[in-house]
This record gives structure tokens, C-alpha cells and sequence, in this order.
């Protein structure tokens, strides 16, 4: 193994040092120099293969991290249900960009760049780009609230690389114009007239309980929810996400819950759901009595799925204000958001993985 590890680095400094076609800067301020074309790729990190996907771009992946090839009850990432082809792939290296150097040099064929999200965890990159001799491209995954410019900007740089850059315009495109359409049909509510909501059961690193939120939730913001959890006080890290006291719920007393389906994988002895079925503080709530709790997409599966937030933001704003959107059916406008993203429409899968609770009235 040693000797095929040193012989394949070498191998790839001779490729990608010799003649070049491009140089590119990463969102780290480095620069690195690109093979000519760029047909086989590697993603590393939370959410990396998930940007190559919206770029129609996954058929050049040589090879996967370990969560792709994970068999479980639920699977809340669309782009991975929309390429099952994923879990065939070999590993490269553990989830969270815990990444393998001798895994990536045994890949065949070899990867010419590795693009990496969330590169403060797991494998450094300038150690992993001396490790293999392969270009390391460092993207910032973003969000799409204050960081959507850094979005956009990963966006192009890996359209840039892989010759995608049209593809890349259009999504970014589609982000923007997507998320207008929904300010636009309800930025006009007066703030008296916002319903006060509350989110509980947000994936974060792992499924939680209803106390854990996002202050920050994006769809609340597009539809000008009143969400009880955000503080415009906080740190960026508390707003990044929190555990909001029981108490401060109860006496908040939404007028809508919202339950993020992924807090069904802790089972159904715990997690959200059967807090709210269980717990008498939560059976208080004016809205638990009056049956106003209802059922979404995740928001997080491997880091923010962005496709499912839009999705989740049309069904809310539908639910909060079925005047200003009319026009809508949340389940159709999912499969048509998915269609474009990740390029099949998974909603009823979705659906069906997470009890088919989904943009429902969830039943306690």
C-alpha cells in the first residue's frame, strides 16, 4: 500500500504540475493551478456533492464519503434519493471531510481536483493537497440569508472549473428569483398581522428535540412570519442554532408550531413528537390544544438542504396566508423545486421516509 501511495503522488504532481489551462482562487485566497479538462472530481464535506448535483455535475464523482453508502430508515438529503447510483461508489474517507489520503490515491480513475466544504473540520487542505499532489478547491457552503453572496460565489467558482459556469447562473438565478417570489407576495403584511411561529426538532449534527430551532429559519423570514426564537441580540454563533428553553416556549404559546420531521430518527419514544404528545408543558400550548402544528421538510441533512427550505417556505406561507398563495400546491411546487435542483421530483419519497407527515396537520 505504501509503495502504490507514493508511486500514484507522484504520479499526480507530474499531471497537475505540468501543463495547465487555468488558475483559479479558492475562497480561502489560494491559488491553484488546474489540469486542462476536468473530468473526474471528489467532494468533500458536509454538503459538497450536494452544490456538484445542482450543477448537473455529479456524473464525474470517481468516489464518495462514508454517509452516501449509509442504509438507514430515513435519508433526508433529496440530491442523494435523486442519485441512488451514490451509494455504490467507493469511500474515500469518513463523512465531515474526515478524508483518507490513501483511499483518494487508490481511487481509479483519479480525481483532478477535490472540492471541500466546511474546511475547518476534518482533513486540512493544504495538508491533504501535499498528501495526494490533487488540487484542493475550498468553497463556503453559505446559507441563504447573509451568506448568500458566499454561495453564489462557491457556485461559480466550481461551475468555473468544471466548464459549468451557465449551469451555475442559472441556479444562482433561481435562487434569487425564487426567493422574490416569495417576499414579494407577503412583504406588504403589516407586523401586527404576522402570525407568531415557532420551530422546534432542527437537525444539528445529528436529530434533536423540540426545544432545538433555528433562529434564523429562512422560510419564516421569505413569508414575514413573526418567528419567536430570533433575537436580533444574538451572536452569530447563537443564531447559528439554539436550544430554546421549555419554559420561554410555554410562555411564548405560538399561534403555529412547526415540527422538523428529522427529529423522528431519535425513534418514537423520543424526539419532538412525542415530547408534544407527552410532555404536559407542551400540551398547554393554545396551538397543541387547537391542533395548529404541522409537519416539514428537514432543514438540515448533511448541512442546509436549500431546495427543502424553499419547498418548506411556500407550504408555511400557503398555510399562514392561503390568499397570497392561492396559485401554490406545496407538494407540486416541491417536486417542481426538486426537478430543477437535483433534477428528479422526490418529494413523495420524502414524504413517505418521514411517515407522510409532510406539509400535513400532524396529529397528537
Amino acid at each position: 500500500m505504501v509503495t502504490r501511495f507514493v508511486f500514484v503522488f507522484f504520479i499526480n504532481i507530474l499531471l497537475c504540475g505540468g501543463v495547465t489551462a487555468k488558475t483559479v482562487t479558492d475562497v480561502t485566497g489560494k491559488t491553484v493551478q488546474l489540469p486542462d479538462s476536468i473530468d473526474h472530481v471528489i467532494c468533500s464535506g458536509s454538503g459538497c456533492l450536494r452544490l456538484l448535483t445542482y450543477l448537473q455535475a455529479q456524473d464525474r464523482i470517481v468516489g464518495v464519503d462514508s454517509i452516501e453508502t449509509r442504509q438507514g430508515q430515513f435519508d433526508a438529503r433529496p440530491y442523494a434519493l435523486a442519485n441512488p447510483q451514490f451509494k455504490k461508489m467507493p469511500i474515500f474517507g469518513e463523512f465531515r471531510g474526515r478524508d483518507n489520503p490513501e483511499h483518494i490515491l487508490t481511487l481509479t480513475p483519479q480525481p483532478q481536483v477535490i472540492f471541500k466544504t466546511y474546511s475547518q473540520m476534518g482533513y486540512n487542505p493544504s495538508e491533504l493537497q501535499e498528501k495526494t499532489g490533487i488540487p484542493v478547491l475550498v468553497l463556503n457552503y453559505g446559507n441563504l440569508d447573509y451568506l448568500r453572496p458566499e454561495l453564489f460565489k462557491s457556485l461559480r467558482l466550481m461551475g468555473s472549473v468544471l466548464g459549468r459556469e451557465e449551469r451555475a447562473e442559472q441556479v444562482i438565478s433561481f435562487f434569487e428569483e425564487t426567493i422574490s417570489d416569495l417576499e414579494q407576495r407577503s412583504k406588504d403584511i403589516p407586523a401586527e398581522k404576522r402570525p407568531k411561529v415557532y420551530l422546534g426538532g432542527v437537525a444539528f449534527k445529528g436529530p434533536h428535540g423540540f426545544q432545538s430551532t433555528e433562529p434564523t429559519y429562512p422560510p419564516f423570514k421569505f413569508v414575514q412570519a413573526h418567528n419567536l426564537a430570533y433575537d436580533p441580540a444574538m451572536t452569530k454563533k447563537e443564531l447559528s442554532n439554539s436550544n430554546i428553553a421549555k419554559e420561554k416556549i410555554v410562555a411564548w404559546n405560538p399561534e403555529y408550531l412547526f415540527l422538523d420531521l428529522s427529529t423522528l430518527q431519535l425513534g418514537d419514544k423520543v424526539g419532538g413528537l412525542h415530547e408534544l404528545k407527552t410532555d404536559p408543558s407542551y400540551r398547554s400550548l393554545s396551538s397543541v390544544k387547537s391542533n395548529r402544528v404541522y409537519g416539514l421538510l428537514p432543514y438540515n441533512g448533511y448541512t442546509k438542504n436549500y431546495g427543502s427550505i424553499l419547498a418548506n417556505a411556500y407550504y408555511i406561507g400557503k398555510l399562514l396566508y392561503p390568499e397570497r398563495f392561492a396559485d401554490i400546491e406545496p407538494d407540486e411546487k416541491a417536486d417542481e423545486i426538486y426537478r430543477f435542483l437535483v433534477g428528479k421530483p422526490v418529494f413523495a419519497t420524502m414524504d413517505g421516509l418521514f411517515k407522510n407527515l409532510v406539509f400535513k396537520n400532524v396529529p397528537l
